[in-house]
């Protein structure tokens, strides 16, 4: 008998999906997460550190080294994730305020299995340290969580998984047949603006608009708060301007790479007009 295979997703397709290790440090640690990326096929880890990366402790791990060979150490998470169109961020949710939309992990797969259908689209999958997870500020870079659902033992009141099991337990959702239709949207596709023709009405030679990726939604971000201080909003509500609430309404609106450089546009003719414009 023949070994089975996966080919859920094409090579290209698992080329598109990055995961992104938030302040992970322990080679081990990296080590087992590039294994059970080789194992499942995915050629792209991305490590966030404000220190170096142990990669060379971490090549020890059996069948990593090429994917270990091909990382890429980043100092900050926006630089990580600057080409990605769809930021989704891991968590064990415990007793944290969560402010974005949370599906367990066979909820999200369909999604994130439509999102890579989409030519060009690129996907990246935060995985926070074992100790803290990620913060808050980096999750608002996400536009949607996703978390493993676990066994909830007695006198145990946060389990989670070890950052290799769980990131095995994502990629093997991803790439598993999957035995019913989703037919789910992509996420773009479900932030569509209002007034815009339904898909199954669209023209066949119409293709939908490509999201914005991460890095102009991060220039919005900037540009957004530099117009927001400029008018004294900050000062007047201040409540309302913490720098992780203003990200994650910029990802809420669902802009496309269309119109994220007409929304710069608009943002600095305000501050020209406010005498703050750059030169």
């Amino acid at each position: 008998m023949s070994r089975p295979t996966l080919s859920t997703l094409t090579d290209d397709q698992l080329a598109r999906v990055a995961i992104v290790l938030v302040r992970a440090r322990n080679p081990a640690n990296i080590g087992a997460v590039a294994r059970a990326m080789h194992d499942f096929g995915f050629p792209s880890l991305r490590v966030v550190n404000e220190f170096p990366v142990p990669f060379e402790a971490a090549k020890s791990a059996v069948d990593a080294s090429a994917v270990l060979a091909s990382a890429s150490s980043h100092s900050t998470l926006a630089e990580a994730i600057a080409d990605c169109t769809l930021v989704v961020g891991t968590t064990a949710v415990g007793e944290r305020e969560l402010r974005h939309e949370l599906l367990t992990l066979n909820e999200a797969a369909p999604r994130l299995r439509a999102e890579l259908a989409q030519p060009g689209r690129r996907i990246a999958l935060l995985f926070g340290s074992e100790k803290t997870g990620l913060s808050n500020d980096e999750l608002s870079f996400c536009h949607f969580l996703l978390t493993i659902p676990m066994y909830q033992h007695e006198g145990l009141r946060h389990p989670s998984m070890n950052l290799g099991q769980a990131v095995a337990v994502c990629l093997w959702e991803l790439v598993r047949p999957d035995t019913q239709s989703s037919g789910a949207p992509s996420f773009a596709a479900s932030s569509r603006r209002v007034g815009s023709t339904p898909p199954d009405e669209q023209q066949p030679a119409l293709n939908p608009d490509s999201p914005a990726d991460s890095a102009s939604l991060e220039r919005l971000h900037s540009v957004l708060t530099e117009v927001l201080e400029a008018t004294e909003y900050t000062r007047r509500h201040a409540a309302n301007c913490d720098p992780a609430h203003i990200r994650r309404l910029i990802r809420r609106i669902g802009i496309d790479e269309i119109d994220a450089p007409v929304w710069m546009g608009i943002f600095r003719q305000i501050l020209w007009k406010l005498g703050r414009g750059r030169e």
